[in-house]
């Protein structure tokens, strides 16, 4: 029994723009990983000071990385739904 596809696939009108915006979003992490590598490698006595809650700054920056990509993540999703709806609705249907 063949089946054909689940939905009529169309061009993404928003390609390029959600492309963009991945672009410069991973551009964004990279810097702030880059910054925890750098402290790792050139300061890593900074790695041991305690900052909030009684966690090392080690510990705070590495799970300030990971909620960071969460969020920029879910942002992410975000602004490539609006961007979808925004293009590539069909004229006369909302």
């Amino acid at each position: 029994m063949l089946h054909g596809p689940a939905a009529k696939l169309e061009d993404d009108k928003a390609a390029n723009r959600k492309s963009r915006l991945g672009l410069k979003l991973f551009f964004v992490y990279a810097t702030i990983y880059a910054g925890f590598v750098i402290i790792g490698v050139f300061r890593p006595e900074l790695m041991g000071i305690r900052v909030v809650w009684g966690l090392n700054l080690a510990i705070f920056y590495g799970f300030g990385l990971i909620l960071l990509a969460i969020v920029m993540g879910f942002l992410s999703h975000l602004a490539c739904s609006n961007l979808e709806r925004k293009l590539n609705h069909k004229e006369g249907s909302r």
